[in-house]
């Protein structure tokens, strides 16, 4: 599966897609071309793929006449809390859903998962559960909301202090270093990659559903 996150409209297309500048964040603001929000909050976002799920009536047709429920995920709204040794982040999401055959009430359950990353691809945790979308007879459309949380070690998400003290040290004229962005260096690079988490929520798809979505 691909962990691709899609950017989020309010936050920034970056690892920090749900991080705010707060106490006790690093900012960098220094140098040339250096700006940078370091933060414990882990970002938030729905894997490349995973947004959408489409059920069929049939296991080996998958034309539009044996469409039986398509559903997307929507309006993910997210907060944390960065107060405590665990830093505790929240995601609620909508799920709109469609079903062709209108007849009689159904109850639709769709499996999601919610997974930790931990420097773009370390597993930390995943855990899955289920949204309920219930049609009326006749009804075509349904809505569900869901919510999930994680927790993350707080020492875990914060930069060493010799790491932060290497970027944060102020550079004068004439210093070997001093046109160099710290940032770039090896060091400090996978220092700051191992404080980076994210937290993915998509819909749990069969090997099936997840292919359909890819080349559709």
């Amino acid at each position: 599966m691909m962990f691709r996150t899609r950017a989020l409209p309010a936050l920034a297309a970056t690892a920090a897609l749900a991080a705010c500048a707060g106490e006790g964040e690093l900012v960098l603001d220094q140098g040339v071309g250096i700006t940078s929000v370091l933060s414990t909050c882990p970002a938030v976002g729905i894997p490349d793929y995973t947004g959408d799920i489409t059920i069929f009536r049939s296991q080996t047709d998958r034309s539009a006449a044996s469409l039986d429920v398509s559903a997307a995920m929507t309006n993910l709204r997210t907060s944390c809390n960065d107060t405590g040794e665990k830093v505790y982040s929240e995601a609620t999401f909508d799920v709109h859903a469609r079903r062709t055959d209108t007849r009689g009430a159904r109850t639709v359950v769709l499996p999601y998962f919610v997974t930790v990353l931990r420097g773009g691809s370390a597993v930390v945790s995943k855990r899955v559960g289920e949204v309920t979308l219930s049609f009326a007879d006749g009804q075509e459309r349904a809505m569900g909301t869901a919510k999930v949380g994680s927790f993350v070690n707080r020492a875990d998400a914060t930069l060493p202090e010799d790491i932060r003290k290497k970027i944060t040290r102020r550079r004068r004229p004439g210093d070997v270093d001093a046109a160099l962005d710290p940032l770039a260096d090896p060091e400090v690079k996978a220092a700051i990659a191992r404080t980076r988490f994210e937290m993915l929520v998509g819909f749990q798809l069969t090997e099936e559903q997840l292919a359909y979505n890819v080349t559709r």
